[in-house]
């Protein structure tokens, strides 16, 4: 069996992500970074790959999961990243147990950074059963030549809630949404959503 690489399959993966954050609408696929991941955390292995390689004792991060207690205990104790409250974490992971009830309520409480600090803002993780770029969600916006279309499943209610908090850049958050099959789609917070 061949194991996770930290610093190639990091590399690589890295490399994808941030492609699809310079281009929103690109989705990437993080299945051989993220296949040689050995974990008992119950959440796609995309995720733990993407708490990997975001996370450290230098920044602070909170799940919302069924299980949010010992998943949280977990990647804390794998990469020393501190637990904190959704309204002051760094990153927020949202497993697709969770998604569509919680992704709404999330978006409503997490930082959004401020005129001085626009980047002590929350980067929202989130899985979802399927994303694609072919669909009717429209992204516009910097990296995009007109406009790209995506499929994103599960409730859209969280469209409208990450614009009111996106209204005023550079205040705001960037969304990274991963999928079963290790698709990752990064909507930055420049990007517009229409249906």
């Amino acid at each position: 069996m061949v194991k996770f690489d930290y610093v190639h399959d990091v590399q690589n993966g890295y490399r994808k992500v941030l492609n699809s954050m310079a281009r929103p609408g690109v989705v990437e696929n993080l299945n051989e970074e993220a296949s040689n991941i050995d974990s008992e955390i119950e959440a796609y292995k995309s995720t733990v790959f993407m708490m990997l390689m975001l996370l450290d004792r230098e920044v602070t991060f909170n799940v919302i999961s069924k299980d949010s207690e010992k998943i949280s205990s977990i990647v804390s104790e794998m990469t020393y990243a501190r637990i904190d409250t959704i309204e002051e974490a760094d990153y927020v992971f949202i497993t697709e147990d969770a998604c569509n009830e919680k992704l709404h309520e999330v978006l409503r409480r997490v930082k959004i950074g401020d005129l001085s600090n626009p980047n002590k803002s929350s980067t929202i993780i989130a899985e979802f059963n399927e994303i694609s770029e072919i669909g009717d969600i429209e992204l516009t916006g910097p990296g995009i030549e007109e406009s790209n279309s995506v499929y994103i499943s599960g409730n859209r209610q969280w469209i409208n809630g990450r614009r009111k908090i996106n209204c005023e850049y550079p205040l705001g958050i960037d969304c990274i949404f991963l999928d079963r099959n290790n698709n990752v789609l990064c909507i930055p917070r420049t990007t517009n959503i229409n249906i």
